[in-house]
């Protein structure tokens, strides 16, 4: 389509947005499993249900234009959501691992925080009354998901992150002290009761 005026490009970011929102929809479930956090697993469910919603809404929008949400793939969802990909295939403490979904995650808020600005204020100019309504309410629950995760980063994750690999570390370490004690006991009781039988048959002679 040639984009000739403003509303040729609102229409184009729209159908962008609603493949956008579709990707995510496939992405979320696969995040909630891999989160070791069960506040942050939490939180990527409730936004998969604000998702769907946010999908209907475009819908809604495209539906009062008279167009087709279909027909765009969103490549900067895709890569983004590619990088989430690559993230859960390393081989990462799980505590690390909360920490980056929530990083992966953020990326995605932040590009979805521009898009809808953009396109709201876009419908705003267009006056396009409907449609300002509904793209803030999704910008509204956009910035709403982005302050809880970075809530959630500041309060717990990224502190447990911090801690991950040097206190598994740690806690190996005085296991193996553990070990090494009750080793080096075993064979001083072995060594006394040795010394022991030797003096025995030396009285015995």
């Amino acid at each position: 389509m040639k984009m000739k005026t403003l509303n040729d490009l609102f229409v184009d970011q729209i159908k962008d947005l609603y493949s956008a929102e579709n990707q995510l929809v496939k992405a979320l479930p696969k995040m909630a499993k891999a989160a070791s956090n069960e506040d942050l697993a939490a939180g990527f469910e409730e936004h998969l249900e604000q998702t769907r919603a946010q999908v209907t809404r475009l819908e809604k929008i495209c539906q009062a234009l008279g167009v087709t949400p279909k027909g765009k793939k969103c490549v900067a969802m895709e890569g983004l959501i590619e990088e989430g990909k690559e993230l859960l295939e390393e081989d990462a403490d799980e505590r690390v691992l909360d920490a980056g979904l929530i990083a992966a995650a953020q990326k995605v808020e932040h590009y979805e925080i521009a898009a809808y600005g953009t396109v709201r204020t876009w419908a705003e100019q267009l006056g396009m009354d409907d449609a300002v309504e509904l793209l803030q309410q999704t910008l509204d629950e956009e910035k709403q998901t982005d302050d809880k995760l970075t809530e959630l980063a500041k309060s717990t994750i990224n502190e447990e992150a911090e801690e991950g690999s040097e206190g598994s570390e740690e806690e190996e370490s005085d296991e193996d002290e553990e070990e090494t004690g009750e080793t080096e006991a075993a064979g001083d009781e072995e060594e006394a009761v040795g010394s022991g039988g030797s003096h025995g048959r030396g009285r015995r002679s």
